[in-house]
């Protein structure tokens, strides 16, 4: 019997700038997560919680009321699952794809385990911690295009989960 190749499925979504579509999507996410790549229930939330910060920031930061930000999630059954989310450029904070990688750095730097504020956490402590690639990419007129994709490592991802019981990384301590 032949094999079809494993092609990746592709959801591209357009989304305004308003924050009350991002429930919706955080469902859709943790729903794509569970049902089609294959990750443990504990990866799916903490991919949703990745989603979720990307979105918060395009929104926040990348793209003016009133504009649009894109995702999409490229899902490879059994391989990996990521996001990519873009923004327009036109937000209070206009960052190219080299200064959003310094950022990174910087923060991350600081971040450590110490307290920095309810602020300023969720690309170190979620995004990148949580993902296995985290590129920045310019966009052709302005704006940011941010990869994030998760590999599926059933055999890392199971002594991953076992030392996680031991210190539940679902939270973000927040204690000095």
């Amino acid at each position: 019997m032949d094999e079809k190749p494993n092609k990746p499925v592709k959801i591209t979504i357009t989304l305004p700038t308003d924050a009350y579509f991002l429930s919706g999507i955080r469902d859709f996410t943790l729903n794509m997560t569970k049902n089609m790549t294959g990750f443990s229930e504990q990866w799916s939330y903490r991919f949703q919680s990745v989603v979720d910060e990307l979105c918060n920031n395009a929104i926040e930061h990348g793209s003016a009321p009133g504009e649009e930000i894109i995702l999409t999630f490229i899902s490879k059954a059994d391989y990996s699952f990521e996001v990519v989310v873009e923004d327009t450029g036109t937000g209070i904070n206009k960052y190219t794809a080299e200064q959003m990688q310094e950022l990174l750095k910087e923060r991350e730097a600081v971040v450590g385990d110490r307290y920095m504020g309810l602020r300023g956490r969720g690309l170190p402590k979620i995004v990148a911690e949580w993902t296995d690639e985290l590129i920045f990419e310019d966009r052709d007129g302005g704006g940011l295009k941010v990869h994030a994709k998760k590999y599926l490592r059933k055999e890392e991802d199971e002594v991953i989960l076992a030392e996680d019981k031991k210190r539940d990384p679902t939270h973000i301590n927040l204690t000095a």
